[in-house]
């Protein structure tokens, strides 16, 4: 019996630390590396904006190659040498200061849904706040995609289902560069299937961006640029 209460004991403690462990968010760097003396460090991100949000079953913005996508708009406000995404679901006891959240989030922020993440990285073909109106007639490009990072902690089953991307600004192409304008996050889950549960999206640059904005739609979007 004393055994067992021992076994007990230490199990509970595992899974304490554990649970602890899947609630910690790591921080956010470039791939951009400099040379101080004769170490080699990677650059961090100094800019990162958060955004706290909620996906519904049949809430999606479209359907794609079989998969609903849900996106989530970002304005750009000046040139980038890189940027990076990130997306962790579900969000859990993460403490994350200063996020934007969306409509919904905190009436589900207690949820234990979630589902395995998949983004992308779109940019628009829109470069000037008064053509953010047009969105919807706007022509996009992928800049960036990814799956599963080891980067994150797992997911509550066990799998390193959360997502990491950087894209590194090709300069001189008017495609591939990342320049001011609109962009977008879009998501979906890997599988075909539904898409539910708490999410934390993060954009990070290396370099001061004032005036990046995140938002669901593009008339929130608006409304925050004001």
């Amino acid at each position: 019996m004393k055994l067992l209460k021992i076994s007990l004991t230490v199990a509970i403690i595992l899974f304490s630390i554990g649970n602890s462990t899947a609630q910690k968010l790591k921080s956010f760097g470039s791939s951009i590396e400099k040379k101080i003396g004769p170490v080699t460090k990677k650059v961090p991100y100094t800019d990162v904006v958060s955004y706290l949000g909620y996906a519904a079953v049949n809430t999606e913005d479209e359907v794609k190659d079989g998969k609903k996508f849900y996106y989530i708009y970002v304005w750009i406000p000046a040139v980038a040498p890189e940027l990076g995404l990130r997306m962790v679901s579900p969000v859990g006891k993460m403490k994350v200061k200063k996020a934007i959240k969306g409509a919904g989030y905190e009436d589900n922020a207690s949820s234990e849904d979630y589902f395995d993440t998949y983004i992308t990285l779109e940019r628009s073909d829109i470069i000037s706040k008064d053509k953010i109106t047009d969105a919807k007639n706007a022509k996009w490009h992928t800049l960036a995609s990814n799956d599963d990072s080891s980067e994150l902690h797992k997911q509550p089953s066990g799998n390193a289902y959360n997502s990491v991307l950087r894209y590194k600004s090709k300069v001189g192409d008017p495609v591939k560069a990342l320049t001011t304008g609109l962009y977008r996050i879009g998501f979906t889950t890997y599988k075909t299937g539904e898409v539910k549960g708490t999410f934390l999206a993060q954009i990070g640059s290396p370099v001061k961006l004032p005036g990046v904005v995140m938002a669901k739609t593009v008339e929130e979007l608006l409304k925050q640029m004001k």
